[in-house]
Formats: structure tokens, C-alpha cells, sequence
């Protein structure tokens, strides 16, 4: 008999009426069951949630503190079973798998230390008047979580949201529902009350459209694509509700002729097969000095050429992209390239013969026309574009050319130009000669335009789960 992914509400498993299949993208096989859930799962789910929340709001952060530590412990005891999980459900990688349960880990940890110290202010107004203000929790916090990261995005919204006093729902992805469920269980065995912590698992027109515009919920956060994180907000909007929305982005490299030539061409092809280039923050344009421009296409070429290929519990360096569906929108993308040369892949993988895989090959195209949607539109795939540039400002007008500004690298020994350029640049986060795709957990991150609004990570997150009260006493 198949095994059932169920829901986790105020501390217990939830199945439902309906269930539909969870699928192995490395190779097109059902892995099991997953709960259904609809509105009435999150309805059951958000009373849950407000019911813990009039203890929940008023422990201590000392209380809260070691809750979350406790949790980080159990993650960082579970990581294999966690990795593997993840890498079943998205194919990625088992080491890529397994750092994302660390991560998972370490925000939990974070938060659970960041809390101890986060204070309000006392204001200085005149003698006779003692002015301050509390940061107090919006209630209940709704989370619909993309399925690129899925133990990463929980954590990142999850830990400072119920560290700061706040109580979660989360609708994990359709396509990667597990990791959540276990977390959550994982977060009762830490003796979180029943509750705090609530995952409700089902398909996203249904149970995060429920959730989406649920109005017992009073803060949400969406991970996933700028279509629909345009229809949470406007939801989140006829109840008044803030919301904040981390979107898509086409971040670039700027390459520059006095750039570690070898360095930014391997970093920029590491980070687009990071997870299959399924990474919001993916540096998936190469913007490179004219000068230098062939050799670092060369090189870029050069590492595409070595990538192994496979199942993601296999280990290599490049596994499947999450459905076959994303494969075919990834495979369109590059058959409608137009101008271009095509310098790596550009097709579907079958390793070892597997013909009901989501593979796609590692894929390079150089000189693409700046507007061509290849080049404009987020394609959650392992392609690389490249084109070159002659002048600082002509760089910089193709870094800023497309609706998205989430982060972007220089790469250069020019420490003026470094500077200038990180101002420049439209992008939450700039890295000059490095890049992490999503950065630490300690960095503040989120984008501008159709990147979405608001901070996730870092301190700033702790202010993004709380409001601000001003209180005034005449003394």
C-alpha cells in the first residue's frame, strides 16, 4: 500500500478526502500519497493556529529561545532522512539536499539566539513624558512556500515568525510536501505546543488560495512566481492584511576585463546548476567585457563539459528539474532563442537511459538579443546566457534591463568601481567578486520590482513578523 503524506494541525496528523500523487522527478515514478487539503483543512488549521497564539504570544523569549534550539538540534539529527526526502521530491542533489537541511537547522538556531536580544526603543521626547515602543506579533502567519528550497523556505519564514510570537500555517509546494510535514512533527517532538506550527498539504489553486485568502490570517508570505504572487497580494489586500511577497529575478554578472577571469566563470556556472538553476536568485545572464568576453565563455563551456548527470540520491552534480512539465517549459525556451549560438546543451538528458526523467543538459548561449524573453523572463533552468558589453554604463543598462531586481555580481579588482557599481545596480542583494544564489541566513534578503517587496532573513525578519506599538506615559 502506498504511503500518505498527511497534513500536521495542532499537533497531529490530518489526512483528507481526497489525495493525489506525489512524483519522483528523476525518473517519472510515484513516491506515495498526499493529503488533499482544501479550505475547510485550512480553515481547521488557522483556528489551530489562533488558539495557540493567545498562550503563545505571551511566553517569554527566553521560553521561545529554547524551543527553537531544541528544534535546530532535532533537525541537525535528522538531516539524512530530511536530505534524502528533499532530494526525492526535487531531484536535486543528495550534498545539495543535505546543506539545505543544515540551513534548515541553522534558522531556527538563529532566530532562536536573535531573539534574546531584540528590543524596542525608548524615545526621548521632553522630561515629563516616557515614550517607547514594543514590537508585538501580528497572530496568526501564513506561508505559502515555493518547491525549489523546500526545507530552506520553511525555516525562513517559519522561525522568525514563531520567534517573535506568532503562529504558522504553511502550505508547502504540491510537488514537495514532505520535509515540511516532518518538521513540523519534528518541532511537536521539541514541545512546541499543538498549534504553533501547522502544515497543511494539498494543491495551490485550492488549499493556498484558501490560505491565501483566509481572514483569520494576519500576515502572509509567498515564495513562487510573479503571476501568482500578484494574486496573493491583491488577496491579502481586500482583507488589509501585509504580505510579503519574495518573486522571481534574472539576476546578471558583470564581468569586467580586470576581473579573476577563472574564478567568475566558474562561480557563474557552479551557481546556475545549483538545484538545476531552479533558484530565484540564480545569476542567469553573464554580462562580460568585450575584451575578455571569449575567454570566459571558453571556460564557462569548458566546466558545462564536466558535469555529471543523474538521480538525485546518486549525488552529481546536476539532477533533474522538478517535473516534466518544467522540463518542457525549459525546453521552449530555448527552442525559441532566436538570435544566439548555442555553445553547450540545449536538449534534454537521459542518463543511464532514463526515459521518464526531467532532465535537461546544462545549456550556454552566447550573444542573445538583451530584449528576447530568454533573456528577459525567469526560466528556472540550467541556462546561461551571455552577452558582452564595451562601457561601465553600457554594463550597468544591461543589469538594470529587465522587470526583475533581486541580485546581481561584479566582478572586479577596481574597488571604486566595485562600490559604485553595487549602488548602481537595482537588486537586493549586490556580491562583488563572489555570488551566493539566496545568501546566508544572517544577510537580509528580498528584491525590488517584480522581484516583490519586503525582508526576509537576517534581523530585518524579525521586524517584517512584528508591528510596532508607540506607547507615551506623562509622568
Amino acid at each position: 500500500m502506498a504511503t500518505v503524506t498527511e497534513s500536521f494541525v495542532d499537533g497531529e496528523s490530518v489526512g483528507a478526502k481526497e489525495t493525489y500523487e506525489n512524483v519522483d522527478p528523476s525518473n517519472g515514478q510515484v513516491l506515495g500519497e498526499v493529503a488533499r487539503g482544501g479550505a475547510e483543512d485550512i480553515d481547521r488549521a488557522v483556528a489551530a493556529a489562533r488558539r495557540a497564539n493567545r498562550t503563545w504570544r505571551a511566553t517569554t523569549p527566553e521560553q521561545r529561545s529554547a524551543l527553537l534550539c531544541r528544534l535546530a538540534d532535532l533537525i541537525e539529527r535528522d538531516v539524512e532522512p530530511l536530505a534524502r526526502l528533499e532530494s526525492e521530491d526535487t531531484g536535486k542533489p543528495l550534498s545539495q539536499a543535505r546543506n539545505d537541511a543544515r540551513v534548515c537547522g541553522r534558522y531556527f538556531r538563529f532566530y532562536g539566539h536573535a531573539i534574546d536580544s531584540y528590543y524596542g526603543l525608548s524615545l526621548q521626547l521632553r522630561p515629563d513624558l516616557h515614550a517607547y515602543t514594543r514590537r508585538e506579533p501580528h497572530g496568526v502567519t501564513g506561508h505559502i512556500v515555493a518547491w525549489n528550497y523546500p526545507l530552506q523556505l520553511f525555516a525562513r519564514g517559519v522561525a522568525p515568525a514563531v520567534a517573535t510570537g506568532n503562529c504558522s500555517v504553511v502550505k508547502p509546494a504540491d510537488e514537495t510536501p514532505r520535509t515540511a510535514v516532518a518538521v513540523a512533527a519534528l518541532a511537536r517532538e521539541a514541545g512546541f505546543p499543538p498549534g504553533v506550527i501547522n502544515v497543511v498539504t494539498g494543491l495551490g489553486p485550492e488549499a493556498g488560495a484558501a490560505l491565501s485568502a483566509h481572514p483569520g490570517t494576519d500576515h502572509l508570505g509567498f515564495v513562487g512566481s510573479t503571476r501568482i504572487g500578484a494574486l496573493v497580494a491583491a488577496s491579502a489586500a481586500e482583507r488589509v492584511s501585509p504580505v510579503m511577497l519574495e518573486l522571481g529575478g534574472k539576476s546578471a554578472h558583470l564581468v569586467f576585463a580586470d576581473a579573476d577571469v577563472e574564478k567568475a566563470a566558474r562561480v557563474a556556472a557552479s551557481a546556475i546548476l545549483q538545484n538545476a538553476g531552479q533558484t530565484c536568485s540564480a545569476g542567469s545572464r553573464v554580462l562580460v567585457h568585450e575584451s575578455v568576453h571569449a575567454e570566459v565563455v571558453e571556460r564557462i563551456a569548458g566546466h558545462f563539459a564536466k558535469v555529471s548527470i543523474g538521480r538525485g540520491l546518486d549525488d552529481p552534480d546536476l539532477g533533474p528539474l522538478v517535473s516534466r512539465k518544467q522540463q518542457d517549459r525549459v525546453r521552449g525556451y530555448v527552442d525559441a532563442v532566436g538570435t544566439g549560438e548555442l555553445l553547450a546543451g540545449g536538449a534534454i538528458a537521459e542518463p543511464d537511459g532514463i526515459t521518464g526523467g526531467a532532465y535537461f543538459a546544462p545549456t550556454l548561449i552566447d550573444g542573445v538579443d538583451p530584449a528576447a524573453p530568454i533573456a528577459q523572463e525567469e526560466i528556472f533552468g540550467p541556462i546561461l546566457t551571455t552577452m558582452r558589453f564595451a562601457t561601465e554604463e553600457e554594463a550597468v543598462a544591461l543589469a538594470n534591463g529587465t522587470d526583475y531586481a533581486l541580485l546581481g555580481a561584479v566582478w572586479t579588482r577596481d574597488l571604486s568601481r566595485a562600490h559604485r557599481l553595487a549602488a548602481e545596480i537595482e537588486a537586493g542583494q549586490v556580491y562583488v567578486n563572489t555570488y551566493g544564489a539566496g545568501g546566508g541566513v544572517e544577510l537580509p534578503f528580498g528584491g525590488f520590482r517584480k522581484s516583490g517587496y519586503g525582508r526576509e532573513k537576517g534581523v530585518e525578519a524579525l521586524d517584517a513578523y512584528t508591528a510596532t506599538k508607540t506607547v507615551v506615559v506623562q509622568l
